[in-house]
């Protein structure tokens, strides 16, 4: 019973304080169907892939909002490019072999919003990971390593979309 009365406290706390979810306030800049184009790296096109996925995924459940492949029926248009993955050593062990790696990912994102003003933002992310000592990254590590560093970055750019709409709300 007590743990009913609580939940019901924290509900009506959150509506009275005007708490609204990010997605709300990056449908008012992009709308309700995005245009997603992601330019893949001719130097690395498996990491571009990898990008893709997340970032597909991330309008979807994130921005919840649809993707279309029409340009025209778009309400806005977002066009990214991997600017660059990079794998830095954070951790050795007694006898100075690597064993943890932290894995950054860059993206630009340019997009045209559903008013048409155009903007480019810079969005980054990272990802620690272990790997054996004396030993080379694993694809399936570096896969994995690349695909949650972008989905940080997509959180990145979806947390500064939302903070233009909390800034254009005020206006």
């Amino acid at each position: 019973m007590r743990r009913v009365w609580f939940i019901v406290l924290i509900a009506v706390l959150l509506a009275s304080c005007g708490y609204k979810p990010t997605n709300i306030y990056t449908k008012k800049i992009l709308g309700d169907s995005i245009y997603v184009d992601v330019s893949i790296s001719k130097v690395d096109p498996q990491n571009s892939i990898l990008i893709v996925d997340a970032i597909n995924q991330a309008v979807i459940t994130k921005f919840r909002s649809k993707l279309v492949k029409d340009k025209s029926r778009a309400t806005s248009k977002m066009y990214i490019s991997l600017k660059s993955v990079s794998f830095k050593p954070i951790q050795y062990d007694q006898n100075g072999y690597v064993i943890a790696y932290k894995t950054l990912v860059s993206l630009e994102t340019r997009y045209i919003d559903r008013n048409g003003k155009q903007r480019v933002i810079t969005s980054s992310g990272d990802y620690d990971f272990s790997i054996e000592a004396n030993s080379i990254i694993s694809d399936n590590k570096r896969f994995d390593a690349i695909k949650y560093g972008a989905s940080k970055a997509i959180d990145e750019l979806i947390s500064k979309i939302s903070v233009r709409g909390v800034m254009s709300e005020k206006e």
